[in-house]
Order: structure tokens, then sequence, then C-alpha cells
């Protein structure tokens, strides 16, 4: 792998993009799954959107805003000494975003409590990714495709969800990649790969069978 299509999947694959993918994921092949079958299409797409400007979006102009004023040196924040108001900037507004979708946007809380569910599965993986980057660097790209995988897997064995199956697949094949990617750009440590791609997983599948 050369290093322009190790940088490509760093992006693609971002941290924050990830959660946006699992939800689009989820509410095409398995909206019973996360409460929005009774959702026509352009209602499911706001949704999406709304989810993609919360957890997406307001993140990334946060840390481009650090980025304009000195804050951290790169939008990578490959830095261990710079990460620690980035991810907490992340946390707040994972956190919030949780509490949005679980509490204050009334016909989605109740009709589909799961998405805030996910959300704070998330919200609790950034602050464990958060508290362990204050000594060392795990990886946040191992997190986020090991909680993907974690839950994709987590959802299928619990509902035995079939339509899953090939999704998944895909998905630990591209978190493959990513991992290798991130080896590629000496971006990580295999341990902090390790470390990150497990705490994902832990996460997301005591997500799934504690509160599916």
């Amino acid at each position: 792998m050369n290093n322009r299509l190790a940088i490509a999947l760093s992006v693609v694959f971002h941290p924050l993009i990830i959660t946006t993918y699992l939800f689009a994921l989820l509410f095409l092949l398995s909206p019973d799954l996360v409460g929005v079958s009774a959702f026509e299409l352009p209602a499911l797409g706001s949704l999406l959107l709304l989810l993609f400007l919360n957890t997406f979006i307001a993140p990334t102009l946060i840390i481009y805003y650090f980025q304009k004023m000195g804050v951290i040196s790169s939008l990578h924040v490959d830095d261990l000494a710079e990460r620690k108001l980035p991810y907490l900037a992340c946390v707040i507004i994972y956190a919030l975003a949780t509490y949005l979708f679980g509490w204050q946007l009334k016909p989605i809380g109740e009709l589909a409590p799961q998405i805030s569910i996910i959300l704070g599965s998330v919200t609790v993986s950034l602050i464990l990714v958060m508290g362990i980057s204050l000594f060392w660097k795990i990886s946040a790209h191992a997190t986020s495709i090991g909680g993907t995988i974690g839950m994709l897997s987590g959802l299928m064995m619990r509902f035995d969800e079939a339509v899953l199956f090939i999704p998944l697949v895909i998905t630990i094949l591209l978190g493959g990649w990513l991992l290798s990617a991130r080896l590629q750009l000496n971006a990580h440590t295999p341990p902090q790969i390790l470390g990150g791609f497990v705490c994902g997983i832990l996460v997301s599948s005591m997500t799934v069978y504690f509160f599916f």
C-alpha cells in the first residue's frame, strides 16, 4: 500500500464520518433495529442529514477552528499533546447529540430510542479514547472501525439479522485496509491499533448486549 492510498483511506474512513456510515447502513438494511421502519424515505434522509451535521460537520468545524487558531498544528491531530482539547470538544458535541436525539427531539426519542443508544455508545468510546490519550496514543480510527464491527456483529447475532452479514464482512475487510493504512503512515504502532480496536468492539458489543 502506498502513502497516497493510505491517506485516502484515513480520510474517507475518518472516525467522525464512520458514525454517519453506520446509521446510513442500518437505516437502509435494518430499519426495524433502529426504530425507523415507519419513516418515509424523505424523512430518513432528513434524519440522516441531521445526524451527519451533529456528528461530523459540527466537530469538524470545531477542529478546523482550533487549527486556524494555532491550538493544533494539523487537522489530523497526530500530535499526542494536541489531542486533549479536540477530543474534549468531540465528547461534548456527541454527548449533546445523544441528549438531543434521546430527549429533545420527542418523536425520534420515542419512536427510535436506539439512535441515542448508538450515539451514547460512540460518546463512551470517545471518552475512553480521550482518557487514554492523556498518556498513550491510542488509535481513534481503530476504535471507530472496531465499534462499527462490534455493533454490526452484535445486532446480527442478537436479532438473527442475516441481512447484515455481507455488510459486516465488507466492513471487516475495509477495517483491515484502514488499519494497515494507519501503520503505513506511521500514525500508530501495532499495540495502539490493537488497543483502539479492542476498545471499540468492547463498548459497542456491551451496548448491544445491555441496551438493545
